[in-house]
């Protein structure tokens, strides 16, 4: 089962319509609850830093997702979903994030247009292109994105785009994963994203 994490914000009828769509046991969870039979989390996110954050911990689903990381459970964050899994954001400075991954997430510098809205093309890094994440995508694949901040590029990036200065695409640490690109909404790449990362969770569970 991957839920989805509904605080009231968010991309949530898209990314469960593509999960569905991938044949993914999927459902939305608005509340705090057990996770014990769940395989994997996506939290989804639009919008600013800030509203996102406060909305997820007014939520309390915040703890919630934090405890099911620690489990072992993944955790897949896609766009601002994404962003909150670093310790703040410039576009938000006084509120702390997630603090899952290390780093900041930055206002896109030297870029040709702000909000970035197209599709940009990603380039695998720190060995990303052996990623399960990637597994029968095409080399430097085309994402959407929708954004006006992103994180900055650190141990855990595995893909990066440029768009202006070079930002983090597409990271992977241990359990925890994200996109800056909205997965989504980018087509059949896009759910073949998605797909192995459900299929990641399921032999992960399976352990």
């Amino acid at each position: 089962m991957i839920v989805v994490i509904d605080y009231g914000i968010g991309n949530l009828g898209s990314a469960y319509k593509a999960l569905t769509r991938i044949g993914a046991d999927t459902m939305l969870v608005d509340r705090p609850g057990g996770l014990s039979d769940v395989t994997g989390i996506i939290l989804p996110g639009v919008g600013s830093f800030g509203s996102c954050v406060g909305a997820l911990e007014s939520s309390g689903l915040g703890s919630m997702v934090l405890e099911a990381v620690d489990s072992g459970i993944p955790l897949m964050g896609i766009c601002v979903g994404m962003q909150m899994l670093y310790k703040g954001s410039e576009e938000s400075p006084d509120v702390p994030g997630l603090g899952l991954l290390d780093g900041w997430v930055r206002r896109l510098q030297g870029a040709p247009k702000v909000p970035n809205m197209a599709w940009n093309q990603i380039e695998y890094v720190n060995g990303g292109e052996e990623s399960f994440l990637f597994k029968n995508l095409p080399n430097d694949p085309w994402f959407y994105f929708v954004h006006s901040y992103a994180p900055e590029i650190t141990d855990a990036t595995v893909a990066k785009c440029n768009y202006g200065n070079s930002f983090s695409a597409v990271v992977s640490r241990e359990n925890i994963f994200g996109t800056q690109f909205h997965p989504e909404k980018s087509s059949a790449t896009g759910l073949m994203l998605l797909s192995n990362f459900v299929q990641f969770c399921d032999r992960k569970a399976m352990v």
